[in-house]
């Protein structure tokens, strides 16, 4: 039987802590593993921006494997959408069909919380939003989740969508600021998520103070840009996958080099490398997303699904023990 795992289901079934070991596991697992990531693109007729993304996610401590079928459409809401196909990796049946916009969110937004705590400066509750959406909310949810966070200053070229993200945080006791631009975020944060649809820098290098980190979540796909080359030069960069950082991420965007990335978050996460050189440093992450993390989270749901008995089965195809050929 194939259990199916709505937005509902797996709001039951995950919890942010349980996530971020996941993920936290996964990015020191990623690192012994010889399988690159992969990422098949289509753009769509529909409107500017939209796009079809096919992700196959596997990693060698887990007994199964993804496809994700997402779609991204930059003017709806939710912005992303599709499903993700969990199969047994030994025979290929497949185990479990789950929400692909709950696990995608949560996926970046907590992989993004994890560099974003190790990044930045220790003392730092100060937390500046640029681009108010679900996966800049979900980064906010984990970091609280990792390091004391106090105050919040939210920028949005939509300020009803930013007026929204402030008045939830300031229920849950943040004090909350609403700037008119992405400068002004900088100006007043140490710490700073940035996750928009931008094709133009947002922020350049003389906009942050010393000792500033940024993680950036928006230069996923080519031509999209968050941050100008000046300040990617300058920055000590981490990246999730050096390949996709020059195919598809920032970096390569950007026209800079694979060396321009110091490390990546799996070898900080392990320690096999510094967070960063100098209390004066400028970190940045920028990653594209990794299909293994889909995996991660997926692989977590479903054993949480067996075991408290959430979900609906359904059977697509009535195996049987004499079926060995097509």
């Amino acid at each position: 039987m194939t259990v199916l795992l709505g937005i509902t289901e797996l709001r039951q079934l995950l919890t942010p802590q349980a996530a971020l070991r996941a993920l936290r596991q996964g990015f020191v697992s990623a690192l012994g593993t010889q399988v690159s990531p992969q990422r098949v693109r289509q753009s769509l007729p529909s409107s500017p921006g939209s796009i079809a993304v096919l992700l196959p996610g596997l990693l060698t401590d887990i007994p199964a494997y993804t496809v994700k079928v997402n779609a991204k459409f930059p003017d709806t809401s939710p912005a992303i959408s599709g499903v993700i196909c969990l199969h047994d990796v030994t025979n290929g049946k497949l185990l479990a069909l789950l929400d692909s916009t709950f696990v995608t969110a949560w996926r970046t937004g907590l992989s993004a919380a994890l560099a974003t705590d190790l990044l930045s400066s220790d003392g730092t509750r100060t937390v500046g939003i640029i681009g108010a959406g679900a996966q800049a909310d979900m980064t906010l949810r984990g970091l609280t989740q990792l390091r004391t966070v106090k105050r919040v200053v939210v920028h949005d070229v939509d300020g009803g969508r930013a007026h929204r993200m402030a008045g939830l945080w300031q229920q849950a006791g943040l004090e909350c600021r609403l700037v008119d631009s992405a400068r002004e975020v900088a100006r007043d944060c140490d710490s700073i998520v940035t996750a928009t649809w931008s094709r133009r820098p947002l922020l350049h290098l003389p906009d942050l103070r010393p000792g500033s980190h940024i993680t950036s979540l928006g230069a996923d796909e080519p031509g999209k840009a968050e941050l100008d080359a000046q300040l990617l030069q300058h920055a000590r960069v981490i990246v999730d996958d050096l390949d996709l950082a020059m195919t598809s991420g920032a970096l390569g965007t950007a026209g800079l080099r694979r060396e321009d990335a110091a490390a990546t978050l799996g070898q900080i996460i392990e320690g096999t490398a510094p967070a960063r050189t100098s209390a004066e440093q400028v970190t940045v992450y920028t990653p594209v997303g990794l299909p293994w993390q889909d995996l991660a989270l997926s692989w977590a749901a479903y054993q949480a699904a067996l075991q408290h008995g959430v979900g609906v089965d359904f059977q697509f195809h009535p195996y049987s023990k004499n079926e060995g050929s097509i």
